[in-house]
């Protein structure tokens, strides 16, 4: 029988589940999707341990994800955009993506570019819609200064080469151990931690900053002389409400059109979109146990096909 996953209470991950489910049958206007690849994110480990519940309430049980790529198993009457066999990816909003099949609508579908593989495409909606809306925020030109916290993960692995776009330097905040995927892309890296402000200070004066990792970066943004409307974080909505500062994110950018354009970069080679890991469905605990531990550089990502039955590391 299909599968899919299922929260029956606010936990740990001891709380995620694979049950087995009805195959889903497409509703008119709908599209059912045979899923190949699922991405996981941050905000789906804050929603299951109940972080979250005031802004989105669910009623239990309930299922996750939001990110999928897969082949159109069949649609509903009036689709007319798709057809069964088309590959696609896009997403959904009903925490369901996590699934061997989702029901989605023509416009949260776009087609699959052939160059571009099912585990990026599989988990692309909310990372690039969310770095497109976080350099948006700052509205980067030509010579601008811009810092990244959070720089080589999973939005800031994009962001940091969507703002290289603009023309503006980038300097991305993490590890030592993504310094030379930094550079590779043509960010200088600079490490978090005790003395950050300083280092940052010695570089160059800093025109903007993108907070994709909370934790004070709003404050060391502020003591840099950093003009609030010029800040913006996706985590930290109390420090920016206090700031002034923007809170932009995948809300702001979420279009087919967004998608669209950095599946293509990404096929195309203009970007590129690193893997840490693809999971077989049925290691979906061990997937968000690394996720939670805020060390990936780039996507997990979650593979449906039974074929995979290890853990693969693409990097």
């Amino acid at each position: 029988m299909p599968r899919a996953v299922e929260l029956n209470a606010y936990g740990d991950v001891d709380q995620l589940r694979i049950v087995d489910v009805a195959k889903p049958e497409p509703k008119a206007g709908e599209v059912l999707v045979r899923v190949v690849a699922a991405g996981t994110n941050p905000g789906e480990i804050s929603i299951r341990e109940g972080y979250l519940k005031e802004m989105f309430p669910m009623d239990f049980p309930f299922g996750q994800g939001t990110d999928f790529a897969g082949r159109v198993d069949a649609v509903g009457p009036g689709v007319s955009e798709f057809a069964p066999g088309d590959e696609v990816l896009g997403w959904t909003f009903q925490r369901a993506a996590q699934a061997d099949y989702v029901v989605s609508g023509p416009a949260n579908l776009i087609r699959k570019p052939v160059a571009l593989d099912w585990f990026r495409a599989g988990s692309l909606f909310i990372v690039a819609t969310t770095a497109v809306g976080a350099v948006r925020a700052v509205a980067l030109k030509p010579g601008d200064v811009v810092a990244v916290s959070g720089a080589a993960g999973g939005v800031g692995s994009l962001a940091v080469q969507l703002a290289r776009r603009t023309g503006a330097r980038v300097i991305g905040i993490a590890s030592d151990d993504s310094a030379d995927f930094l550079r590779s892309v043509g960010v200088e890296p600079i490490a978090y931690g005790d003395g950050l402000e300083e280092r940052l200070r010695a570089l160059a004066p800093i025109d903007a900053f993108i907070d994709l990792f909370g934790g004070g970066y709003i404050d060391i943004a502020l003591k840099l002389g950093v003009a609030p409307q010029r800040i913006n974080s996706i985590i930290d909505f109390a420090g920016a409400q206090k700031a002034g500062a923007k809170t932009d994110g995948s809300a702001a950018a979420a279009s087919r059109d967004t998608l669209a354009t950095v599946a293509n970069l990404i096929a195309w080679g203009e970007i590129v979109m690193p893997l840490t890991a693809i999971y077989p469905f049925a290691l979906l605990r061990d997937a968000y146990t690394e996720l939670a531990r805020r060390k990936a550089r780039g996507k997990i990502v979650l593979a449906l096909d039974p074929a995979i039955t290890e853990p693969l590391r693409p990097l």
